[in-house]
């Protein structure tokens, strides 16, 4: 797998970010910054660290789950996004709070950084849908 993604990648494999035991900055905190995190392109070192530190600060997984879960739906996601989201959700249940676990949630958040922020068009599309549906008029003459 190393020859593949060195030699047809030309990607090294990403380091698991090391977290400072010094220190610890609130769960909460961490939490709250991802979106703008996700709101600048080239994020993926920092949205990694981010969330490693918040699972190394003893943040709650599911909360985490969730954000990622926000993040992931604001932006104009295609099928490969969502497999990934949904892939790293199931593996972090199944390895439950091991290291193993945290990792496949720095992956997913690593993918994600690095296909944010999006157009984010998806959502004007659902509301015109959704307007649509009811019978509104979206344009008057």
């Amino acid at each position: 797998m190393s020859v593949y993604l060195n030699r047809f990648l030309n990607v090294p494999a990403a380091k698991i970010p090391a977290v400072n035991g010094a220190a610890r900055p609130d769960p909460r905190e961490l939490l709250e910054s991802l979106p703008g995190l996700l709101d600048r392109q080239q994020q993926v070192d920092q949205a990694g660290a981010l969330v490693a530190g918040y699972l190394a600060c003893g943040g709650e997984s599911a909360a985490m789950i969730a954000a990622l879960a926000r993040a992931l739906l604001r932006e104009d996601r295609d099928f490969h996004t969502i497999q990934d989201f949904e892939a790293a959700v199931r593996l972090h249940s199944y390895l439950n709070a091991t290291p193993a676990g945290a990792h496949a949630l720095v992956a997913t958040v690593r993918y994600l950084a690095a296909h944010s922020p999006t157009v984010r068009a998806q959502g004007q599309t659902w509301n015109i849908a959704t307007r649509l549906h009811r019978g509104d008029r979206l344009f008057e003459e």
